[in-house]
């Protein structure tokens, strides 16, 4: 390798964002209505794939706003 090795250890992070995340932050309270929403419509999502033998659809194709 031709140059200095220069690490860039600074540009990577190891907390997940779990833990980056304050627990009062409103993001939490979004992904706690998201999580409701997407158990909901769990069953409707399994109707979309095939049990076995097909790809997956992208399923962004079949939600329809």
């Amino acid at each position: 390798m031709r140059g200095d090795d220069l690490q860039q250890a600074g540009m990577f992070s190891y907390l997940s964002p779990e833990q980056r995340v304050p627990q009062d932050h409103p993001l939490r309270a979004i992904r706690r209505l998201s999580d409701a929403v997407f158990a909901e419509l769990s069953p409707q999502f399994d109707k979309l794939y095939a049990r076995m033998g097909r790809p997956c659809h992208v399923l962004v194709r079949h939600l329809h706003f």
